[in-house]
């Protein structure tokens, strides 16, 4: 292959697997904030990065993500394996409501870690002996997997003067 043709071909993959937090405006997470953890002379920092997202099948819950950003050459062109670790805290900041059924362990967030083969995962439980829901954030990859997770739970509140509803009536096996 033409040197011009791979450097295009790297370039459409970088473009196509930016982290969702650059295309906020589809959906995708709000960057909180950055903060620099190694220094580069010539390229971008590496990071850590923490993001939010809303639940987009319970209302009422959002949840906080921090990863760490490769800088470097790569980073700077979208192209590097980020690492799998990942932290979680979700919370409740208005009153909960179902907005459908859903199943434990469904996918709540999903962004690629690489340009092929990790992704990053944010998936939803609930736990009816207690009422809450619990929520796990988790990387895997194609071939090996990854055992980086983090957990985060969020017990459901009456808000405002309102019945709290019932995870289980919502979230099923």
């Amino acid at each position: 292959m033409k040197p011009v043709l791979v450097k295009l071909l790297i370039a459409a993959l970088a473009l196509t697997s930016l982290p969702a937090a650059s295309r906020a405006d589809d959906g995708g997470p709000d960057l909180i904030f950055r903060k620099s953890t190694v220094f580069k002379l010539l390229t971008p920092n590496d990071k850590l990065a923490t993001y939010a997202i809303n639940d987009p099948v319970v209302g009422g819950v959002a949840c906080y993500y921090t990863v760490p950003e490769k800088g470097g050459v790569a980073g700077m062109f979208g192209v590097a394996e980020e690492r799998s670790e990942v932290s979680l805290a979700c919370r409740q900041y208005g009153p909960i409501t179902f907005k459908e059924k859903a199943k434990q362990g469904d996918v709540v967030f999903r962004e690629g870690r690489s340009l092929l083969f990790k992704r990053m995962q944010i998936v939803r439980g609930c736990d009816p002996k207690r009422n809450v829901l619990v929520y796990m954030a988790y990387t895997d990859k194609l071939i090996e997997g990854s055992p980086q997770n983090s957990t985060s739970t969020v017990p459901i509140q009456p808000w405002a003067g309102e019945a709290a509803p019932k995870c289980s009536d919502w979230i099923s096996e």
